[in-house]
């Protein structure tokens, strides 16, 4: 348990810093541009940090600075699905407009500087916001292991609660039953361990079938 905690711990700091960050980079960028009285929707800008900016880009700064920062006090996953939204509505803007730079339509008065800067905190965001959280096989210490907990029956498509291993008993369960599955698969095993087998191989949940190989083997059944 100490372990995911301090997963858990160091996960929500890294979504919590990397959001608060950009979301004061945001907020400086749009208030310094508030200050230079710039036209709402002109399509040329005036310089601020190094970037291009008018009045609805300063805006738009500072609301999606404000929502960082706030998703950075609430931590956990709100923060690491607000830096996933944000980062790649970030990539989508930067795409967008290095197509309308020089047209009437550049209405957040993008320059080439805006366009590589909203692509890489694009991506800096995407990743750190999906780091740790978004795989195709989450370890069972990961604190966002439980999302993946609901799994596909394969034969009625119905979703199943797949529990992860809470313990070292269950840990030692999971472990005994695969071991016996390998073994029984390569034509080996004793007579009582095949037997086991095929009655926890009628339970389709996987938490389901470690309890129940886990009570057999405690009430003196043939571990592997």
């Amino acid at each position: 348990m100490s372990s995911i905690g301090s997963d858990a711990r160091r996960l929500n700091g890294l979504h919590r810093i990397s959001s608060l960050l950009v979301g004061i980079m945001l907020l400086v960028f749009g208030v310094l541009g508030f200050t230079n009285n710039l036209d709402f929707f002109s399509t040329t800008g005036s310089p601020v940090l190094g970037l291009s900016t008018n009045l609805l880009l300063s805006t738009v700064s500072v609301v999606v600075g404000a929502v960082l920062v706030g998703a950075a006090v609430r931590g956990g996953r709100f923060a690491s699905t607000v830096s996933v939204t944000v980062g790649a509505l970030f990539l989508l803007s930067g795409v967008v407009n290095v197509l309308l730079i020089g047209t009437p339509y550049n209405l957040l008065a993008f320059r080439m500087p805006n366009v590589v800067f909203s692509l890489l905190v694009g991506l800096v965001m995407l990743v750190l916001g999906a780091y740790g959280r978004f795989s195709g096989r989450l370890p069972s210490d990961n604190p966002y292991a439980a999302e993946q907990k609901h799994v596909v029956d394969a034969e009625g498509g119905d979703d199943r609660d797949q529990r992860l291993p809470a313990g070292a008993a269950d840990i030692a369960a999971a472990r005994s039953l695969a071991d016996t599955e390998r073994l029984v698969a390569n034509g080996g095993g004793t007579e009582e361990q095949r037997r086991m087998l095929a009655e926890v191989d009628t339970i389709r949940d996987t938490g389901e079938r470690r309890d129940a190989w886990r009570a057999r083997t405690e009430r003196g059944g043939a571990p592997a």
